[in-house]
């Protein structure tokens, strides 16, 4: 793929300014067609394509949380993590405007406000994962080692499959 193949959006600029090896891969986004969608278009396992979730454990205490596309968010085993009453995916609104991304394109990458980021453990088990790059339709491939080490993660078990 020609360098300016994909777009350019601030996860990009990121990638690029903490030197991250990656591989752009597009895919016709469709509305609530979520992971499965992106992994069965692009040939790949769902288990390694990762969601972004905007998740608040108060109304101005907004994180990110970085799990498996085919696995799901124990909210009360994350609300234990973080010693919080409760847990609670973010509004769209809510989303877009701490992340700078619209909803169904967040990255973990280059986000308007830096948020804590969790995420689950065995994603750093894989050799590589697909991650949104700041668009919908839009992922790249990266070393989840590079992910570790460019963004401050704090790695949780909360995933229910």
């Amino acid at each position: 793929m020609a360098k300016d193949d994909y777009p350019v959006t601030p996860a990009i600029r990121f990638l690029r300014e903490h030197g991250i090896a990656f591989t752009p891969r597009l895919y016709s986004y469709e509305d609530r067609g979520g992971t499965r969608r992106s992994a069965q278009e692009l040939g790949v396992d769902e288990h390694i394509v990762i969601k972004t979730l905007v998740m608040e454990s108060g109304p101005k205490d907004p994180f990110l949380v970085l799990m498996h596309g085919d696995c799901e968010v124990s909210v009360k085993q994350l609300a234990r993590e973080l010693g919080a009453r409760s847990v609670a995916p973010a509004s769209e609104a809510t989303a877009t405007r701490v992340t700078g991304y619209q909803f169904g394109g967040t990255s973990p990458f280059g986000t308007r406000t830096p948020l804590p980021v969790l995420a689950e453990r065995s994603i750093f088990a894989l050799p590589l994962i697909l991650i949104n790059g700041g668009k919908r339709g839009f992922l790249v491939e990266v070393d989840p080692q590079d992910l570790k080490r460019v963004v401050a993660v704090r790695e949780v078990e909360v995933a229910v499959d």
